[in-house]
């Protein structure tokens, strides 16, 4: 398998190999080396207000683990296996609200923690119920009322999590509200990786993106890089919407239109004066994503204004240009860009850690 090297000086180096977006096999292992090994979003508490367990699957088509979200007091949440150590079946198939989860199939019953509890007919088995009867327990990191999960919990959520807290620590995260019906899905026919690239640099704003470009101030466009995310700052131009920042926030007396917040691999914290737009980016196949837009209101009054309006005429212009990337980075005669030094600190930063993680 190609060994993927980004130089750690970006006036010096070079793009990632077309390999990793057009080799089938090295698709499949990003999956254990990339996305088994990061953290992922689960959904938003509010979704287990009626109901107390939540069936899910974790990035379906690509690495497509059932697993279970369950909410045993008011902010006790558990994310377990949805596979019954029995003999395999998904143990839950609807949200529910339940004392305990019984799988249909032989009615072997778990707590809500995943503890073995009881199973029919097994009274005369030895060595039984052992710690591999429960469920397996994953962690649950919470930021406001978002849930957060890792399958191999090999990495502390503070280091893909913290600096965006820290930096936003005066927003009451807990009263953004999720708006379903502001909320949108999209299917881009390109690599994930690409689709991330093109996010993680404001290089390209005054060429695709016209009305953006028109109420941020580009000049004044800065990245931010952090161990496993970084921060594009968006400066508002005069008359523009900003947010109303505090005494304490490092920001004060800047006119921030937008925080663009990445996790590494996959997620994107778009912070509005209105509140947030989360992006979920999804692979389906090597050429293949789904986009999530998680919508949540903070501020109603000022929704759909500033370099938060419109949204969706940006993701339109985003896609049409990511898609050509993908058609591009197949011909046989490219292999390696280079990085402007002042204005793709983000996806150099982003190639860095694809190349660690890879290798």
């Amino acid at each position: 398998m190609t060994n993927f090297y980004v130089d750690a000086d970006i006036r010096k180096a070079k793009t990632l190999n077309t390999e990793f977006y057009i080799s089938p096999a090295i698709f499949n292992v990003s999956k254990e080396r990339i996305f088994a090994k990061s953290w992922h979003f689960i959904t938003h508490s509010e979704n287990l207000q009626s109901h107390n367990c939540y069936p899910f699957t974790l990035l379906p088509s690509f690495i497509d683990e059932p697993l279970l979200l369950t909410k045993y007091a008011e902010d006790d949440f558990y994310c377990l296996s949805n596979v019954c150590t029995h003999r395999g079946n998904l143990v839950i198939t609807e949200a529910c609200k339940t004392t305990n989860l019984r799988c249909k199939y032989h009615g072997r019953i778990f707590q809500l923690d995943g503890k073995f509890k009881s199973m029919p007919e097994f009274k005369e088995v030895e060595n039984f119920p052992t710690p591999s009867d429960d469920l397996y327990q994953l962690p649950v990191y919470r930021f406001g009322n978002l849930l957060f999960t890792s399958l191999h919990n090999m990495m502390d959520p503070a280091l893909f999590f913290s600096d965006m807290h820290q930096r936003l620590h005066w927003i009451p995260f807990t009263e953004f509200k999720w708006q379903q019906q502001l909320s949108k899905e999209y299917f881009v026919d390109a690599h994930w990786a690409l689709y991330c690239e093109n996010y993680l640099e404001g290089f390209h704003i005054p060429f695709v993106h016209s009305g953006l470009n028109a109420v941020i101030d580009y000049s004044e466009y800065t990245t931010e890089i952090f161990p496993y995310s970084n921060l594009q700052l968006g400066i508002a131009k005069e008359d523009e919407d900003c947010f109303d920042l505090p005494t304490t926030s490092p920001d004060y007396g800047k006119r921030i239109a937008a925080y663009y917040f990445w996790v590494f691999p996959n997620m994107m914290f778009n912070f509005y004066p209105w509140g947030l737009s989360l992006n979920i980016v999804q692979p389906i196949a090597i050429n293949k994503t789904k986009v999530s837009f998680y919508t949540y209101i903070w501020k109603e009054e000022k929704y759909n204004r500033g370099a938060g309006s419109d949204l969706d005429k940006v993701e339109m212009e985003d896609e049409e240009i990511v898609q050509q990337v993908q058609k591009g980075v197949q011909s046989r005669f490219y292999t390696h860009g280079r990085y402007s030094a002042t204005r793709e600190q983000g996806t150099h930063h982003f190639h860095r850690l694809i190349a660690e993680f890879m290798n």
